[in-house]
């Protein structure tokens, strides 16, 4: 099926209104860092007549970054319930409002002279990104057609990099346009058919997605997957978690999604500024410096995202996190040949002429390949994986999971990365190549393909991956499996034994 207008529109609408202000949020505290401390300072120096010392002022400013990420693991908890009981459409809509609220505390900030206020509003953002973050792609997946699943899938990453991009050249103020356009846009027909037994209404939906009046074979799926579902319940986080008939689907989530921030990206925009001037960039081309990584952001997301239908899921994510744990590593190694960051962190009596001075090229180009390398995959496919493993009853609560990690391992990384910085040096990036090579090697062994599938398809592909996991030892040997990790017709020809 092509791509039609409405498809296009609303995957922007919802992109541009929610994924955006994410990405806006996740960088915008980097560049006035040292206005926020200042604010800070003073406001500690009018309350009790003395500043902050650097230990609590560090710690506040690192609350203010993180708090963030808390916000974003309570509105991600929230998921399943806002769906159920508004749909996707409706929660998307209805979590705008926070966008105001939260601006209106951030807003009035100075004029209150409240930190507090500051760090409140932070949360507030964090809980509407912690809703979008989960239903976007959860409604984009549903009204996509499978040959469309992977590009529409990854447009919200193409706007988290622009909404870095904005907040790192300028001020960009709160975009609210989802709160009164989205409404022109029907609900996910996939939930007004499954969930809502709604056969009309999502028919009419269908109609408008994919510009065609013949919808029959996407209806006969969906309600292929419905009777497939007859019997069961939407499944709640702790069903979830103790479904042994979708252990490997969520093993997949949970390590994707907490791999996703554990690789360290999270750091690198909280703290680009700093992690530049620690590398030798002089403070006055660390600005443009910061731009030109976001300028790489959006191409490395364009790649991902026009690339995805056609060589698949997999080598984008593996790809990703392989060239970010490269970089990560090579951070480390151009750090300690740079003579003044050696003598900064681990070797005080090291001479200067042993520095390398043009090393910090090297660091930058490796910050700039850990972006690329994220925007490419890493950054949006975890979240596509999440709606393309699971059938309805267990999606709400997959997204659950896979955004409370999510969001939790988002706020470990931001807050304790510059006291991580300060204690390791150049060796605190090890940890982050350590984890996003281990994710690469998961995703080659276990994950299957996904790229032209449907979800009952994909729910069969796992089905036999159990079966094959389940014979005894000496049949293994005997078995091939597909590029899709299914089992081949012709496995066991010439075997001379039935599999049970």
């Amino acid at each position: 099926m092509h791509l039609t207008f409405p498809l296009l529109s609303v995957s922007l609408l919802v992109s541009f209104g929610s994924s955006m202000l994410y990405g806006y949020n996740l960088a915008v505290v980097n560049s006035p860092a040292v206005h926020i401390k200042a604010f800070y300072n003073a406001t500690w120096s009018q309350r009790y007549g003395h500043e902050l010392t650097p230990g609590p002022l560090t710690l506040l400013y690192s609350l203010t970054v993180s708090i963030f990420a808390l916000g974003g693991l309570v509105g991600s908890l929230l998921v399943g319930m806002l769906v159920e009981r508004y749909g996707r459409n409706g929660a998307l809509s209805r979590s705008a409002l926070l966008v105001l609220l939260a601006g209106g505390f951030m807003g009035f900030s100075r004029e209150l002279g409240s930190p507090e206020m500051v760090i409140i509003g932070r949360s507030i953002t964090g809980l509407h990104s912690g809703i979008c973050l989960s239903v976007v792609p959860l409604y984009l997946g549903e009204i996509a057609p499978k040959n469309l699943r992977g590009f529409l899938g990854l447009m919200p990453s193409i706007f988290i990099c622009l909404g870095v991009f904005a907040a790192q050249v300028l001020s960009l103020p709160e975009l609210l346009g989802e709160l009164l356009l989205l409404h022109c846009f029907p609900e996910s027909p996939r939930y007004l058919l499954i969930e809502r037994n709604d056969v009309c209404g999502a028919t009419k939906a269908l109609h408008q997605f994919l510009g065609t009046p013949d919808v029959q074979d996407v209806i006969e799926e969906m309600k292929e997957e419905q009777r497939s579902l007859s019997s069961m319940e939407m499944v709640s986080v702790w069903q979830l978690l103790r479904d042994r008939s979708v252990y490997w689907q969520t093993l997949s989530v949970v390590v994707v999604n907490a791999g996703m921030q554990l690789s360290g990206i999270d750091a690198i925009w909280f703290y680009t500024n700093i992690i530049f001037e620690n590398v030798g960039i002089p403070v006055s081309q660390i600005p443009y410096t910061t731009v030109g990584t976001g300028v790489i952001e959006i191409i490395a997301g364009l790649i991902g995202c026009f690339t995805i239908e056609k060589v698949g899921r997999r080598p984008l994510i593996i790809i990703g996190f392989c060239a970010m744990g490269i970089c990560s590593a090579g951070i480390t190694v151009s750090l300690l040949l740079q003579g003044h960051h050696r003598a900064k962190w681990l070797q005080p009596s090291v001479p200067s002429q042993a520095a390398l001075p043009w090393m910090h090229y090297v660091s930058v180009a490796c910050v700039v390949g850990i972006i690329a390398g994220f925007c490419m995959g890493p950054a949006g496919v975890p979240f596509l994986m999440t709606a393309e493993l699971f059938t309805q009853s267990h999606r709400p609560a997959a997204y659950i999971v896979g955004g409370s990690l999510n969001w939790l391992c988002n706020f470990t990384v931001g807050f304790i990365f510059p006291f991580l910085q300060m204690s390791t040096g150049a060796f605190c990036y090890l940890v982050f190549c350590g984890v996003c090579l281990l994710v690469a090697l998961y995703v080659y062994f276990i994950i299957p393909e996904t790229k032209n599938k449907t979800f009952m398809e994909i729910s069969h592909i796992f089905a036999t991956r159990r079966s094959v996991l389940s014979f005894p030892a000496h049949l293994i040997g005997m078995m091939r499996l597909d590029g899709y990790g299914t089992l081949e017709s012709s496995s066991m020809e010439g075997s001379g034994s039935s599999l049970p």
